[in-house]
């Protein structure tokens, strides 16, 4: 009797244990921002957190429309995803965001940013996101074309495991700011970028003389990376997501959640995140917007007889 006893308060006690250990993973999405399918930051981080529902050891959260208004939800997270615009709206140069974010990654926390997120400012955030990610968009000096990126040769990092060669039209990012030297950044996606990357006049995100001259030369760009800190914090920058249809994609959705996995210092699968999306599934959770025509409501079932 006693036995039974022990080993019913051991499968009480065990799951229990298990779930306090598993990873959190904080997701932040910005407010709604472009026209429909562009920039849906809500929509795609929660299928972020579909995605990953059966990964062992982590707990995925998802907060909307912004920063979260209780930012102790932050306090232990393994990792910080923002996806959301950047400039000078950019949710973590709000308030004492930056402060938040200073604390959170010297005790270790990782920190992921996603299409527009990747862009502090010059004179607030830039210094940063250079510690915390390896890289940002620097007005004047970076352009963010619409362009189909070719992704021929996959380098050998936990996040690319599962990646195949491929190919996609996104508004990529590139001529990125790095830390001096790449220290401690890796490329994870490059590619070269054609010359119609080029077809706008010179502006603060359009084009300048040092960018056409690098794509002229068929200089590869990279449009993500990974980067480790000397405190072993890790982060990841992606530059690609302005299009939601795209994290349809198996290749384009996998670099990102095995991306994820890894700030958090959560084991990559050998085959990478193994994840499923309908068109059904792109569909669900999209921000109200101005010309968005409004989902039809389900048939309802025809009534028992």
């Amino acid at each position: 009797m006693r036995k039974l006893f022990i080993l019913l308060l051991l499968a009480a006690i065990i799951p229990a244990v298990s779930h306090a250990e598993d990873k959190r993973i904080v997701m932040i999405a910005g407010k709604p921002s472009h026209g429909p399918g562009q920039h849906e930051h809500r929509a795609g981080l929660l299928l972020f957190q579909k995605c990953l529902q059966n990964v062992p050891g982590i707990k995925v959260e998802v907060y909307t429309n912004d920063w979260p208004a209780d930012s102790s939800v932050l306090n232990g997270a393994a990792a910080v995803v923002i996806y959301s615009d950047g400039g000078g709206g950019h949710p973590a140069l709000q308030a004492d965001h930056l402060q938040q974010l200073e604390a959170l990654t010297k005790r270790g926390t990782g920190l992921v940013c996603l299409h527009y997120a990747v862009e502090p400012t010059t004179n607030k955030g830039q210094k940063e996101f250079l510690d915390w990610i390896g890289g940002c968009f620097e007005i004047n000096h970076s352009v963010n074309p619409v362009w189909k990126a070719e992704f021929k040769t996959i380098p050998d990092h936990p996040v690319t495991r599962g990646l195949k060669s491929f190919s996609m039209k996104d508004e990529w990012y590139f001529y990125m700011r790095f830390r001096d030297g790449m220290t401690g950044v890796k490329t994870i996606l490059n590619a070269v970028p054609p010359a119609s990357t080029m077809d706008r006049y010179d502006g603060p995100h359009e084009g300048n003389p040092a960018v056409r001259e690098a794509v002229a030369k068929g200089e590869p760009q990279t449009v993500a990376w990974t980067s480790e800190r000397p405190d072993s914090g890790r982060g990841f920058g992606f530059t690609g997501g302005h299009f939601h249809r795209n994290w349809g994609d198996d290749n384009f959705r996998k670099v990102v959640l095995n991306g994820i996995l890894w700030v958090a210092k959560v084991e990559v699968p050998p085959d990478g995140v193994q994840s499923t999306v309908t068109a059904q599934d792109l569909e669900q959770n999209l921000d109200t917007k101005p010309g968005r025509k409004p989902q039809p409501k389900p048939t309802p079932a025809p009534a028992a007889k």
